[in-house]
């Protein structure tokens, strides 16, 4: 496993080299933050983070920039015992897990609700290609992951969050 400290400056560094950073990081739980399923485990289990996940956490709160969760879980209270036991419940500003058989507008709906974050400044990472799909179309930057969420697939959210941004300036710029 890697070191949390090397991870969170490798994180850091790379923040360093975009002028303009999400308002609000978004992670889905099953196979993007730890690598099983909920709903077949149980609250006994003692889970895992893949190994970046938690240096990237706290590269993003150290410069100011609020994480949250949407995930699809059917068993919410398996997931929400989990982030306790891993020690970062309190890193996110909100937590939408609750099931739906729709994609994750309507966890992001609630997200925008109580953070107030426009969809535009949000970035979002999901294994699911469904939930990339119906919330990229509500404006927020969302990442297929398909190995857990790592410094590759995070330096692929910023930069192309970035991308993204600067081409809304763009077309801003040609209609004055």
């Amino acid at each position: 496993m890697e070191d949390m400290e090397k991870v969170k400056a490798e994180a850091l560094q790379m923040m360093g080299v975009f002028q303009v950073l999400p308002r609000l990081v978004v992670f889905d739980l099953d196979y993007t933050l730890w690598p099983f399923y909920c709903e077949c485990r149980s609250k006994r289990d003692t889970p895992s983070l893949y190994p970046h996940v938690k240096g990237i956490m706290y590269a993003l709160k150290g410069e100011g920039i609020d994480v949250a969760i949407a995930s699809k879980s059917p068993t919410p209270d398996i997931a929400t015992t989990f982030l306790d036991k891993l020690s970062i419940s309190s890193m996110f500003v909100t937590k939408e897990i609750f099931y739906s058989w729709q994609n994750k507008t309507d966890h992001f709906q609630k997200i925008h609700s109580s953070t107030g974050v426009p969809f535009k400044s949000m970035l979002f990472f999901d294994d699911d290609d469904n939930n990339i799909q119906g919330v990229s179309k509500m404006g927020v930057t969302s990442i297929l992951v398909r190995n857990g969420v790592n410094l590759g697939v995070y330096k692929e959210g910023l930069t192309k969050f970035s991308l993204k941004w600067d081409a809304s300036k763009d077309k801003q710029g040609r209609r004055k």
